[in-house]
């Protein structure tokens, strides 16, 4: 389809050598696009740019702490010395452990908070200068937490609730630019390690499906095609706008996760 043809285009996806953000530069990858992409270990940059060179794109990456601004304006340098102005940037950095609010320590939530809603304020601060105006397109990877709140996620939801209000400020201060930011917000996708810590066990993998109105987990494939349809002219009058893309998982109060996650933790609190 010619509207999702991305020749020619560069797209930075910061978080993009695992899991969804990895399946999402390797969607834009073939579908023509220039891709970088951007984590904190170098043996994984190195991998996913193989990978995206097998797929025939052109592609580079570096390593950079999303919590580090000058590591992330450094590596952004090098990538538009590269490749020119961007047109597609999606920022999917992110952490996440359970832990009920009266066990998590200053540092854990503090950590969440600088990798999701810091980084992501980096990531944007860092990239203005560097987007095509107009018409570049930012998408931001938020979660189900943001605005569905869960035990044991207190952290999470604090933190990704803050990257859904970037996404709206910034589509209200950089729409005269020709900029658009949109959030996706992933459900539950199988095969990722956010999933493998919050469903280790088959059992758990089952009922999480079934909490899914579709019936099914989601794979990366269903979160890139989302991001492939935002970044293209398809979505061109589309900003500020917050997408889950989980099955209608939200919609059934993600099937019973919190009461799961918070029963987990207690046990490991009795437990010792």
């Amino acid at each position: 389809m010619a509207y999702l043809n991305f020749s020619d285009k560069t797209v930075v996806v910061v978080g993009g050598t695992s899991g969804i953000n990895r399946g999402i530069a390797e969607a834009f990858a073939a579908h023509g696009a220039r891709v970088a992409v951007a984590s904190r270990k170098q043996d994984k940059v190195d991998d996913t740019v193989a990978a995206l060179h097998k797929l025939g794109a052109q592609a580079m990456g570096f390593v950079a702490d999303v919590r580090d601004l000058e590591a992330v304006e450094r590596g952004l340098t090098q990538v538009h010395e590269s490749y020119g102005e961007f047109d597609v940037l999606v920022s999917g950095a992110a952490g996440n452990f359970p832990s009920l609010a009266s066990d998590l320590s200053s540092n854990g939530f503090r950590a969440v908070m600088e990798i999701d809603l810091l980084g992501t304020f980096h990531v944007m601060s860092a990239s203005y200068s560097r987007l095509r105006k107009p018409g570049a397109s930012i998408i931001n990877i938020s979660a189900p937490q943001a605005f569905i709140p869960s035990k044991a996620q207190i952290h999470v939801s604090a933190a990704k609730a803050g990257v859904d209000m970037i996404t709206r400020n910034l589509a209200l201060e950089w729409g005269r630019d020709g900029i658009r930011v949109n959030s996706v917000v992933p459900g539950p996708i199988d095969g990722t390690e956010g999933m493998a810590r919050l469903a280790p066990t088959p059992e758990i993998r089952a009922m999480t499906a079934k909490g899914v109105p579709l019936g099914r987990m989601g794979t990366p494939d269903d979160v890139a095609n989302v991001c492939l349809f935002l970044a293209s002219d398809l979505a061109s009058y589309v900003t500020g706008a917050v997408l889950p893309v989980d099955g209608g998982w939200t919609q059934n109060a993600c099937g019973g996760m919190s009461e799961f996650l918070g029963g987990m933790m207690e046990r490991a609190k009795r437990n010792g």
